[in-house]
């Protein structure tokens, strides 16, 4: 199903034939670089369960399409109370989601592609979710995302200490914010 599709990027919900592109994505070290670990690349079990066995509750997983072509991989949530209270959000009674993303095709990075994705995602979320604030978690060292994110209207709300543990180290996050335009 699209959920959208605008100036040449779309969001489809993900399918079971969509397995070969996650572990082409996600064996990619840059990819991994940001996403899961290089020391972590993807087999086809890893994705059955990462992506199709675990219950996704109202988690969207979806594929990220740029003029009908797959590039590459989204997902986006409704932050639930253990991630409110570490976000500080704790009787916060906002409609908050979280995202996380990733262009999995190299010739689709460094071309906006990115950018034009978290513009059309974030207002999806806006209008069709009706969220209230969008917020993400990159690693405080990923300054390209964090380039991406900002020039979308995302501000750096805190830093999160040690908060993923990636490549065997402990890496500092952000902790970003949008809120719904008035």
């Amino acid at each position: 199903m699209i959920l959208f599709d605008q100036r040449g990027i779309a969001l489809r919900t993900l399918e079971p034939g969509d397995e070969r592109l996650l572990l082409k994505w996600l064996t990619d070290p840059l990819v991994l670089e940001w996403y899961g670990g290089r020391d972590q690349p993807y087999d086809s079990e890893r994705v059955r369960e990462d992506f199709y066995d675990e219950d996704s509750g109202e988690e969207v997983r979806g594929i990220v399409l740029h003029e009908g072509r797959p590039i590459g991989y989204m997902q986006f949530y409704p932050l639930e109370d253990e991630e409110r209270g570490e976000y500080g959000y704790s009787g916060d009674p906002s409609v908050i989601y979280g995202m996380d993303q990733f262009i999995g095709e190299p010739d689709c990075r460094d071309r906006g592609i990115g950018s034009r994705l978290i513009a059309e995602a974030a207002n999806y979320l806006f209008t069709e979710k009706r969220a209230d604030k969008l917020v993400m978690d990159p690693q405080v060292r990923n300054e390209r995302a964090l380039r991406v994110y900002e020039k979308n209207g995302f501000v750096r709300v805190k830093r999160l200490e040690s908060r993923e543990l990636h490549e065997g180290v402990y890496e500092d996050c952000w902790l970003i914010e949008k809120k719904r335009p008035e």
